[in-house]
Protein backbone atom coordinates (compact mmCIF):
# COMPACT_ATOMS: atom_id res chain seq x y z
CA UNK A 1 0.00 0.00 0.00
CA UNK A 2 3.15 2.41 0.29
CA UNK A 3 2.94 4.26 -2.87
CA UNK A 4 6.05 6.53 -2.25
CA UNK A 5 8.11 7.43 -4.50
CA UNK A 6 11.91 8.76 -3.75
CA UNK A 7 12.28 10.77 -6.90
CA UNK A 8 10.38 12.30 -9.54
CA UNK A 9 12.44 10.79 -12.37
CA UNK A 10 11.52 7.66 -11.12
CA UNK A 11 8.06 8.11 -11.05
CA UNK A 12 8.25 9.23 -14.33
CA UNK A 13 9.96 6.37 -16.16
CA UNK A 14 7.94 4.71 -17.73
CA UNK A 15 6.05 7.28 -19.58
CA UNK A 16 6.80 5.66 -23.11
CA UNK A 17 6.82 8.40 -26.36
CA UNK A 18 3.21 8.91 -27.67
CA UNK A 19 1.71 8.33 -24.23
CA UNK A 20 -1.56 10.46 -23.69
CA UNK A 21 -1.20 13.08 -20.03
CA UNK A 22 -3.79 14.47 -18.00
CA UNK A 23 -2.14 17.46 -16.49
CA UNK A 24 -4.21 19.07 -13.45
CA UNK A 25 -3.53 23.35 -12.92
CA UNK A 26 -5.23 25.96 -13.73
CA UNK A 27 -2.86 28.82 -15.49
CA UNK A 28 0.12 28.27 -12.62
CA UNK A 29 -1.91 27.58 -9.74
CA UNK A 30 -1.81 23.53 -8.47
CA UNK A 31 0.66 23.05 -11.58
CA UNK A 32 3.16 19.17 -11.01
CA UNK A 33 6.04 21.54 -12.56
CA UNK A 34 8.37 19.15 -10.85
CA UNK A 35 6.79 15.85 -12.33
CA UNK A 36 6.87 18.14 -15.45
CA UNK A 37 10.41 19.13 -15.47
CA UNK A 38 11.45 15.47 -14.74
CA UNK A 39 9.50 14.29 -17.55
CA UNK A 40 11.88 16.93 -20.04
CA UNK A 41 14.61 15.13 -18.58
CA UNK A 42 13.34 11.65 -19.02
CA UNK A 43 13.13 12.34 -23.08
CA UNK A 44 9.23 10.69 -23.62
CA UNK A 45 7.92 12.80 -26.89
CA UNK A 46 5.04 12.76 -29.18
CA UNK A 47 3.21 13.16 -26.27
CA UNK A 48 -0.51 14.21 -26.13
CA UNK A 49 -1.31 16.34 -22.75
CA UNK A 50 -5.15 17.28 -21.91
CA UNK A 51 -4.95 20.29 -19.74
CA UNK A 52 -7.02 23.54 -19.26
CA UNK A 53 -4.14 25.12 -20.80
CA UNK A 54 -0.49 24.33 -21.35
CA UNK A 55 0.89 26.60 -18.60
CA UNK A 56 2.90 29.59 -19.57
CA UNK A 57 5.81 30.60 -21.43
CA UNK A 58 8.51 29.11 -19.18
CA UNK A 59 6.74 27.26 -16.58
CA UNK A 60 4.96 23.70 -16.25
CA UNK A 61 3.54 22.43 -19.40
CA UNK A 62 5.22 25.40 -21.26
CA UNK A 63 8.59 24.15 -20.89
CA UNK A 64 7.28 20.59 -22.27
CA UNK A 65 5.66 22.14 -25.29
CA UNK A 66 8.77 24.86 -25.93
CA UNK A 67 10.97 21.65 -26.23
CA UNK A 68 8.83 20.45 -29.47
CA UNK A 69 7.51 17.19 -27.26
CA UNK A 70 3.79 17.86 -27.01
CA UNK A 71 2.19 16.57 -30.28
CA UNK A 72 -1.71 17.71 -29.50
CA UNK A 73 -3.24 18.88 -27.02
CA UNK A 74 -7.24 18.81 -25.81
CA UNK A 75 -7.80 21.84 -24.13
CA UNK A 76 -10.25 25.13 -23.62
CA UNK A 77 -7.48 28.03 -23.23
CA UNK A 78 -4.68 29.13 -25.63
CA UNK A 79 -4.46 32.06 -23.09
CA UNK A 80 -0.96 33.93 -22.56
CA UNK A 81 1.11 31.00 -23.74
CA UNK A 82 2.60 33.10 -27.29
CA UNK A 83 4.48 29.63 -27.67
CA UNK A 84 1.46 27.62 -27.97
CA UNK A 85 -0.37 30.10 -30.39
CA UNK A 86 2.33 30.23 -32.64
CA UNK A 87 2.98 26.29 -32.92
CA UNK A 88 -0.75 26.11 -33.38
CA UNK A 89 -0.90 28.64 -35.83
CA UNK A 90 2.45 27.50 -37.55
CA UNK A 91 0.94 23.47 -38.22
CA UNK A 92 3.51 22.24 -35.37
CA UNK A 93 0.64 21.41 -32.86
CA UNK A 94 -2.89 20.05 -33.11
CA UNK A 95 -5.25 21.06 -30.87
CA UNK A 96 -8.29 19.79 -30.03
CA UNK A 97 -10.37 23.51 -28.62
CA UNK A 98 -13.11 21.85 -25.93
CA UNK A 99 -15.01 24.64 -24.03
CA UNK A 100 -13.97 24.26 -19.81
CA UNK A 101 -17.23 22.59 -18.48
CA UNK A 102 -16.83 20.05 -20.84
CA UNK A 103 -13.45 19.32 -20.38
CA UNK A 104 -13.77 19.11 -16.78
CA UNK A 105 -17.02 16.66 -17.23
CA UNK A 106 -15.38 14.72 -20.02
CA UNK A 107 -12.28 13.87 -17.26
CA UNK A 108 -14.62 13.57 -14.02
CA UNK A 109 -16.97 10.91 -16.89
CA UNK A 110 -13.33 8.78 -17.86
CA UNK A 111 -12.42 8.20 -13.98
CA UNK A 112 -16.49 7.33 -13.65
CA UNK A 113 -16.48 4.82 -15.96
CA UNK A 114 -18.73 6.71 -18.33
CA UNK A 115 -17.94 6.69 -21.86
CA UNK A 116 -20.00 9.75 -22.98
CA UNK A 117 -22.63 12.57 -21.81
CA UNK A 118 -25.32 14.50 -23.76
CA UNK A 119 -24.27 18.44 -22.75
CA UNK A 120 -26.03 21.49 -24.31
CA UNK A 121 -22.85 23.18 -24.56
CA UNK A 122 -21.73 23.94 -28.20
CA UNK A 123 -24.97 22.91 -29.74
CA UNK A 124 -25.46 25.07 -32.61
CA UNK A 125 -22.01 26.14 -33.10
CA UNK A 126 -18.76 24.26 -34.89
CA UNK A 127 -17.98 22.67 -31.29
CA UNK A 128 -21.40 20.37 -32.31
CA UNK A 129 -21.46 20.57 -36.02
CA UNK A 130 -17.70 19.87 -36.96
CA UNK A 131 -15.12 22.05 -38.75
CA UNK A 132 -12.81 23.45 -36.18
CA UNK A 133 -8.82 23.86 -36.97
CA UNK A 134 -7.67 20.87 -35.31
CA UNK A 135 -4.45 20.99 -37.04
CA UNK A 136 -3.23 23.62 -39.76
CA UNK A 137 -0.72 23.36 -42.82
CA UNK A 138 1.95 25.70 -42.60
CA UNK A 139 0.77 28.09 -45.47
CA UNK A 140 -2.71 28.59 -42.70
CA UNK A 141 -4.57 26.26 -44.49
CA UNK A 142 -6.52 23.82 -42.54
CA UNK A 143 -5.21 20.20 -42.48
CA UNK A 144 -7.52 18.55 -39.57
CA UNK A 145 -10.95 19.75 -38.86
CA UNK A 146 -13.23 18.59 -36.05
CA UNK A 147 -15.82 16.25 -36.96
CA UNK A 148 -19.46 16.18 -36.88
CA UNK A 149 -20.88 15.37 -33.30
CA UNK A 150 -24.25 13.57 -32.48
CA UNK A 151 -26.68 15.76 -31.53
CA UNK A 152 -30.35 14.63 -29.60
CA UNK A 153 -33.15 15.91 -28.69
CA UNK A 154 -34.47 15.56 -24.59
CA UNK A 155 -37.68 17.15 -23.73
CA UNK A 156 -37.53 19.86 -26.81
CA UNK A 157 -33.52 20.54 -25.81
CA UNK A 158 -30.77 19.49 -28.47
CA UNK A 159 -27.83 18.22 -26.74
CA UNK A 160 -24.60 16.80 -28.21
CA UNK A 161 -22.81 13.84 -27.05
CA UNK A 162 -19.37 14.86 -25.96
CA UNK A 163 -17.45 11.41 -24.90
CA UNK A 164 -15.30 10.68 -22.13
CA UNK A 165 -11.59 11.02 -21.58
CA UNK A 166 -9.42 8.57 -19.98
CA UNK A 167 -5.14 9.18 -20.65
CA UNK A 168 -2.46 6.54 -20.15
CA UNK A 169 -0.82 9.11 -16.92
CA UNK A 170 -1.86 11.29 -14.88
CA UNK A 171 0.14 13.96 -13.26
CA UNK A 172 -1.55 16.62 -10.42
CA UNK A 173 -0.09 18.27 -7.50
CA UNK A 174 -1.68 17.94 -4.28
CA UNK A 175 -1.12 20.21 -0.99
CA UNK A 176 -1.33 16.78 1.03
CA UNK A 177 -1.48 13.36 0.71
CA UNK A 178 -0.32 10.12 2.55
CA UNK A 179 1.28 6.90 1.87
CA UNK A 180 -1.71 5.66 0.41
CA UNK A 181 -2.13 8.17 -2.15
CA UNK A 182 -4.85 9.81 -0.59
CA UNK A 183 -4.65 13.46 -1.54
CA UNK A 184 -5.69 17.16 -0.24
CA UNK A 185 -6.14 20.16 -3.04
CA UNK A 186 -5.49 23.57 -1.24
CA UNK A 187 -8.04 26.50 -2.52
CA UNK A 188 -7.38 27.14 -6.43
CA UNK A 189 -4.69 24.56 -6.70
CA UNK A 190 -7.90 22.01 -6.34
CA UNK A 191 -8.58 23.13 -9.79
CA UNK A 192 -8.35 20.26 -12.80
CA UNK A 193 -6.33 17.81 -10.71
CA UNK A 194 -9.12 16.18 -8.57
CA UNK A 195 -10.59 15.47 -12.64
CA UNK A 196 -7.51 14.27 -13.71
CA UNK A 197 -6.21 12.11 -10.97
CA UNK A 198 -9.48 10.00 -11.80
CA UNK A 199 -8.51 10.18 -15.88
CA UNK A 200 -5.32 8.90 -15.65
CA UNK A 201 -4.84 4.86 -15.54
CA UNK A 202 -1.27 5.40 -13.64
CA UNK A 203 -1.69 8.68 -11.82
CA UNK A 204 1.58 10.08 -10.10
CA UNK A 205 0.72 12.86 -7.41
CA UNK A 206 3.37 15.33 -6.31
CA UNK A 207 3.01 16.25 -2.86
CA UNK A 208 3.84 19.24 -0.53
CA UNK A 209 3.34 17.76 2.60
CA UNK A 210 3.68 13.93 2.72
CA UNK A 211 1.88 12.23 6.15
CA UNK A 212 1.13 8.90 7.85
CA UNK A 213 -2.35 7.02 6.74
CA UNK A 214 -4.79 7.98 9.01
CA UNK A 215 -3.13 11.75 9.67
CA UNK A 216 -6.12 12.80 7.14
CA UNK A 217 -9.51 13.11 8.23
CA UNK A 218 -11.37 10.70 5.51
CA UNK A 219 -13.90 13.81 5.62
CA UNK A 220 -10.89 15.89 4.26
CA UNK A 221 -10.08 14.04 0.94
CA UNK A 222 -10.63 15.02 -2.41
CA UNK A 223 -8.79 12.31 -4.31
CA UNK A 224 -8.89 9.13 -2.85
CA UNK A 225 -6.02 6.76 -3.07
CA UNK A 226 -7.66 4.33 -5.20
CA UNK A 227 -7.03 6.70 -8.35
CA UNK A 228 -3.16 7.21 -7.17
CA UNK A 229 -0.48 4.17 -8.04
CA UNK A 230 2.75 6.69 -7.12
CA UNK A 231 3.49 9.84 -4.32
CA UNK A 232 6.61 12.01 -5.01
CA UNK A 233 6.79 14.20 -2.18
CA UNK A 234 8.30 17.94 -2.63
CA UNK A 235 8.83 19.78 0.49
CA UNK A 236 9.49 23.40 -0.35
CA UNK A 237 8.18 23.34 -4.11
CA UNK A 238 8.00 27.02 -5.70
CA UNK A 239 4.48 28.26 -6.73
CA UNK A 240 5.08 31.19 -8.76
CA UNK A 241 2.75 34.04 -8.96
CA UNK A 242 1.31 33.98 -12.79
CA UNK A 243 -0.37 37.71 -12.55
CA UNK A 244 1.09 39.89 -9.61
CA UNK A 245 -1.08 43.16 -8.47
CA UNK A 246 -0.89 45.44 -6.33
CA UNK A 247 -3.18 48.30 -5.19
CA UNK A 248 -2.18 51.76 -6.27
CA UNK A 249 -1.80 54.73 -3.82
Amino acid sequence: MDKVVATAAEAVADIADGSSLAVGGFGMAGVPAVLIAALIEQGATDLETVSNNLGIDGYGLGNLLAAGRIRRTIGSYVGNNKEFARQYLAGELELELTPQGTLAERLRAGGAGIPAFFTPAGVGTMVADGGLPWRYHADGSVAVESPKKETREFDGTTYVMERAIVTDFALVHAWKGDRHGNLVYRRSSRNFNPNCAAAGRITIAQVEQLVEPGEIDPDAVHTPGIHVQRVVPVPGVEKPVEIRTVRSS
